[in-house]
């Protein structure tokens, strides 16, 4: 059975394996290679701010940490904490979207409805924070998710990374209900 909690600072280095082994287990059709072992050396890990503001969460299946992400009250888009890209001042939430922010699943329990069941968690808690919409970087691998939960593409992005290799991301929204 899966449980869904908040995620605590001091399993960061368990939250970072599972980020390392989901970026590059499930870019396989997305990404070269060489793009997912560079966006997820260079871009992805756990944005500590998120876990102390506590709205970055963990499902487990008994012991196990298999899914990890959250949403965010703050503008920055995406990064770990080493990475982070945007500003990190606090978001109104009567003017401007959450952010969405790291759905990472473990290749091994991919396609059991974790990210759903992760996402619909994130959803709730910005609307009762009082948040109308949301918005999110995605992945290639991630945008399915997205788009059958309602986001829409707003614009893509290229990412350039160290090396010349650059990630097609996409920017994407959607309103929440009221």
């Amino acid at each position: 059975m899966f449980t869904i909690r908040l995620a605590r600072l001091s399993e960061k280095p368990q939250l970072d394996a599972l980020i390392e082994r989901s970026g590059i287990g499930l870019a396989a059709g997305f990404y070269t290679p060489q793009e997912a072992a560079a966006v997820t050396r260079e871009v992805f890990g756990v944005d500590s701010a998120l876990v102390r503001d506590g709205t970055y969460f963990a499902i487990d299946d008994g012991d196990t940490v298999v899914a990890c992400g959250g949403w965010s009250r703050r503008a920055t888009d995406f990064g770990g904490d080493g990475a982070k890209q945007g500003n990190d001042r606090l978001l109104d939430p009567a003017t401007e979207p959450a952010r969405i922010r790291a759905f990472f699943v473990d290749p091994a329990m991919a396609r059991k409805g974790l990210g759903s069941m992760l996402l619909r968690h994130c959803m709730e808690a910005a609307a009762q924070a009082g948040f109308r919409s949301l918005e999110l970087v995605s992945t290639m691998p991630g945008e399915p998710l997205y788009l059958a939960h309602g986001f829409v593409a707003i614009e893509p992005i290229v990412l350039p990374l160290a090396g010349g290799v650059a990630i097609r991301l996409t920017r994407m929204g959607r309103s929440l209900p009221t």
